[in-house]
């Protein structure tokens, strides 16, 4: 697998409590074991080195709903090359990664606001608190020696362009710093590109999901 692939897989699986990935001629599948996200295939090459003969051979064999791929090509590319059934997200992923230096930014949370970070099973979780008590802002991260992933880094509608999104960003980057990483990886979506991007993120290549929804066709979709 390609390195990065491989530095994301191993940490979105500390993330977010998943089975250990299953190597594969082609990447790796990962056991999930949800309602609408069972199992999910992620190839593990990147932009022109990923193999449509084994995309097509993978998606082929899917036959029940709640079966995700992963593949690190854009979706206008890799949309053709699916059968009926699968729901594609049109709007592209992003594999990004962030090399760590020291940083000595005083984070500060904006007034009114309450910011709490706690560790649990490996994994490094920070919130945001509104003013008034409600929601507005999360992230985690899970250290895997080296690498670090950012992981289901969000913001309420409500509460952005106050500066949320990148005091989260900045303590989990500093998070992963204090535990020995020596960079970061996630998988970004457009609308939270330009923050990480701001903030010294650069693009690996895209990222294509794809669910297979059968006879859901039609039904919502949880773009996770």
């Amino acid at each position: 697998m390609d390195e990065t692939v491989r530095a994301w897989v191993d940490g979105w699986v500390v993330s977010r409590g998943a089975a250990p990935p299953t190597p594969e001629p082609w990447g790796c599948t990962i056991d999930m074991g949800m309602d609408g996200h069972v199992t999910r295939h992620v190839f593990g090459a990147v932009g022109d080195g990923v193999d449509e003969a084994a995309v097509r051979k993978v998606a082929e064999a899917v036959t029940g709903a709640g079966v995700w791929l992963k593949v690190f090509r854009d979706p206008a590319v890799v949309g053709d090359w699916l059968g009926g059934g699968w729901w594609i997200d049109p709007e592209p992923g992003y594999l990004m990664t962030l090399p760590l230096v020291r940083d000595a930014a005083v984070l500060r949370v904006p007034d009114g606001y309450r910011q709490r970070t706690w560790s649990r099973g490996g994994v490094v979780r920070t919130m945001i608190a509104a003013p008034d008590g409600s929601w507005a802002a999360r992230g985690q991260l899970a250290p895997t020696g080296a690498t670090a992933v950012a992981d289901q880094i969000a913001t309420s509608p409500a509460h952005r362009r106050r500066g949320l999104g990148t005091l989260v960003m900045r303590t989990l980057q500093r998070a992963a710093r204090e535990q020995g990483a020596e960079r970061c990886v996630l998988a970004g979506t457009p609308e939270g590109r330009a923050l990480y991007e701001s903030l010294g993120w650069t693009v690996s290549a895209p990222l294509t999901s794809a669910k297979y929804t059968g006879a859901e066709t039609g039904d919502e979709v949880n773009r996770d």
